[in-house]
């Protein structure tokens, strides 16, 4: 890089400072987390640098359908004191109900506004499952249902990204009986989208994503469920920090029991981290240390990234095992020590010892009389031994 190239990003890193209010220590050091977090090359994090500093910020249409609000607030309450900020430097946020002051006519005026002037270069966030059944009726937003609304916003975006669960794949709302047919978003588009699952999901998933399609121009390699690779292809139960006591057999077998108490593993009081895909134990929530995070606090993972898993299994009902299984041959933290036969015991096994003694005694005696009467009842017969001899 030369001198001028190199005085360009100092003063595109410097305005960044500036209009965040962080230092630029900070701020590069979140680009190369990002790149590392994403699995990208060596570099990336310059190309990263580049595109948040100076790329024109994405517009983003953000939708609310049936959901508890959580997805935004975990964005805009995250303890990291950059991240809500960066969040919102980094998209230009043109609709969202919770964050807008507008209302009525205005906010929707606004939406088609920036969806017509951004035509084919916004994102579409949606949070929330989308109501299908009796058309729709029972999520209305400006007169419009939740399934106009999403169709109508998805036809000229760059990319879809559900964000959440309920928007991911029906979460919450779409436990039986599911009175209103929700839906997730993919389903009522009829074509895949970027799926960010989680009740609620990591901040950092999201914004990761985001900076990725600002950087690179494309939304991040997804696996078979659409769900970024960078933060959903790892089980939460191999990064979790209890994973030595589930390889070493040590369970919690009730809350508040002494296995409880010394952080052993959660699995037997119903884990669902060996079938959940998830990164939480390794970027966490809010860099408040390991108690941000379900198992950290000491509670079982309830495997809310995961369709099938998280609002569909009992709390605690045991996980499903995707690789290893508890070992039994293992031993306890604290074995269980003898203390030396008891009387009754011993009166036990001598009472079983001495019938079968007995027994024994019995089966001989019997064993001997047969063999000295038998040949005499027998006499003048050939045996069937003799027979098949002679023939």
């Amino acid at each position: 890089m030369n001198k001028n190239k190199h005085g360009r990003k100092e003063d595109h890193v410097a305005a960044v400072e500036k209009r965040l209010g962080i230092s630029r220590r900070s701020f590069l050091q979140l680009c190369t987390a990002m790149a590392s977090t994403m699995g990208l090359p060596t570099g990336a994090d310059a190309a990263i640098v580049q595109a948040v500093a100076n790329k024109k910020r994405p517009s983003v249409i953000w939708l609310h359908f049936q959901e508890c609000t959580g997805c935004t607030e975990s964005m805009l309450r995250a303890e990291h004191p950059t991240l809500e900020k960066l969040i919102l430097d980094v998209i230009s946020l043109d609709y969202h109900e919770t964050l807008f002051a507008a209302a009525g006519h205005q906010a929707e005026a606004a939406r088609r506004a920036a969806m017509k002037a951004n035509k084919g270069k916004y994102l579409l966030v949606v949070e929330g499952a989308i109501p299908t059944k009796d058309n729709g009726v029972y999520c209305k937003i400006g007169g419009q249902t939740a399934i106009d609304m999403l169709k109508e916003c998805a036809a000229d975006a760059a990319a879809v990204i559900a964000i959440g669960s309920c928007a991911a794949w029906g979460g919450m709302p779409s436990t039986g009986p599911n009175p209103t047919g929700a839906s997730s978003a993919a389903q009522v588009l009829g074509k895949p989208v970027a799926n960010i699952p989680g009740c609620p999901p990591n901040p950092y998933n999201f914004l990761s994503t985001v900076v990725h399609f600002l950087t690179f121009g494309k939304l991040p390699e997804l696996d078979a469920k659409s769900r970024p690779k960078f933060a959903y292809s790892r089980l939460v139960h191999d990064n979790c920090e209890r994973r030595a006591h589930f390889d070493a057999g040590r369970f919690a077998m009730e809350f508040g029991d002494e296995g409880h108490r010394k952080g052993w593993c959660l699995y037997k009081l119903g884990c669902k981290g060996p079938e959940t895909y998830a990164n939480c134990p390794s970027i966490l929530f809010g860099d408040v240390g390991n108690a941000s995070w379900p198992v950290g606090t000491g509670h079982p993972c309830i495997g809310c990234t995961e369709q099938g898993v998280g609002f569909a299994k009992p709390i605690h009902a045991l996980a499903e095992l995707k690789t290893n299984v508890p070992p039994v041959s293992y031993p306890r933290v604290e074995e269980e020590k003898g203390h030396g036969a008891t009387m009754g015991a011993v009166a036990v096994v001598a009472g079983v010892a001495g019938a079968v003694v007995g027994g024994t005694v019995v089966m001989a005696k019997n064993l001997g009389k047969c063999q000295t009467e038998c040949p005499s009842k027998s006499a003048g017969k050939p045996s069937a031994d003799t027979e098949r001899t002679e023939s």
